[in-house]
Order: C-alpha cells, then sequence, then structure tokens
C-alpha cells in the first residue's frame, strides 16, 4: 500500500476508524464461518482462533498471521485460510478510499499440525 495509507491505519485516523481492530474481527468471524462460505467445507468446531496484525513500515504493508485451532481429527487450515484473507479484505475496504491499489499477497499455509495428514511446515 501506498506509505500515507499505512499512516492511515497506524495512526489510526482512517475514515472508517480503527482498522486493525475491525480487520481483526473480522477474521474471526470469517475463521468460525468458512464452511457457510466454501463449498464441501466441513463446519469445526473451532477452540482458538487467534489473529495478529504486523505493520511493516519499511514495505509499507500489513501482515496477517492467523493461528486456528480444534480439538477435532482435521485440519483446520481452511479456517486459518480464509481468515487472513477475510482480514485483509477489511483492511483493503476500510482503506479503498484512499488507495485502490493495494494489493494482498502471499496468502499460505506456513505450518500445519495433527489430523489425519500429521505436521507439515512451509519449505523456507
Amino acid at each position: 500500500m501506498q506509505p500515507a495509507t499505512l499512516a492511515l491505519i497506524t495512526a489510526g485516523t482512517a475514515k472508517k476508524g480503527d482498522v486493525i481492530g475491525v480487520a481483526r474481527i473480522a477474521a474471526i468471524q470469517a475463521a468460525k464461518r468458512t464452511a457457510d462460505l466454501i463449498p464441501l467445507c466441513h463446519p469445526l468446531p473451532i477452540t482458538r482462533v487467534a489473529v495478529e496484525f504486523e505493520i511493516d513500515e519499511a514495505a509499507s504493508s500489513v501482515r496477517c498471521t492467523a493461528q486456528v485451532e480444534t480439538l477435532g481429527r482435521t485440519g483446520v487450515e481452511m479456517e486459518a485460510l480464509t481468515a487472513v484473507q477475510v482480514g485483509l479484505l477489511t483492511v483493503y475496504d476500510m482503506c479503498k478510499a484512499a488507495d485502490r491499489g493495494m494489493v494482498m499477497d502471499g496468502i499460505r499455509v506456513l505450518e500445519k499440525h495433527g489430523g489425519k495428514s500429521g505436521d507439515w511446515v512451509a519449505p523456507g
């Protein structure tokens, strides 16, 4: 995003309000509603959703990371990916009047633990 857009976010002066706070709530809600959004994705009993936003002034960017947990026997990758995407879409929505050229990229699973397929960590 443009540096001026990031400055609006960090200063809390975006016209629509607290961008990071609202985006965090949107991301948590999205994780819980993933089965409603993704066809054939089973509803899961989510036991924990943690969403973090990291401001990188040098890159003029916001990074979103979601950690989702369940006691069930399946993975929650779709819930985590949905949380991140909706969190970032919320940042876009709340700041689009200032910067329509914002880009969301690099959205991926970093690591997964448990479930039928076991543990996995992204290379690099």
